[in-house]
């Protein structure tokens, strides 16, 4: 098996800001379920837009040009939101290439006109 290539450095020296949005589990207040806020944590990340081979070979359907590639040293779950200049983005797929990197690649789906609660 061949040595894990450490890209750590090369993300933090070239990433740039986003937040990703966690929801919490809500509770009962007086008897009624309220759900809870997500909780914004800060991260960062490089975002590259989504190359020619990504738009073909994508399994989750049909990709736009507003679809961004997320590289990340964090894990993120499968659907949780981002936020990147003003945008909010879904993280819909994750390239696993664990074997080879310490880093995370993720597709993230744009979404027009959606803010935190939809």
């Amino acid at each position: 098996m061949p040595e894990i290539m450490v890209f750590k450095e090369v993300i933090d020296q070239n990433s740039v800001p986003i937040i990703a949005f966690i929801k919490n589990e809500g509770q009962y207040i007086n008897g009624k379920w309220v759900n809870g806020k997500p909780a914004e944590i800060p991260m960062s990340g490089i975002i590259l837009p989504l190359s020619n081979d990504d738009l073909k070979y994508v399994e989750s359907g049909t990709y736009t040009v507003k679809e961004k590639k997320l590289y990340t040293t964090l894990p993120l779950e499968i659907g949780i939101q981002v936020m990147y200049m003003n945008d909010f983005y879904t993280i819909q797929a994750f390239k696993d290439y664990r074997e080879f990197t310490d880093v995370y690649i993720y597709l993230m789906r744009w979404r027009e006109g959606v803010g935190l609660h939809d």
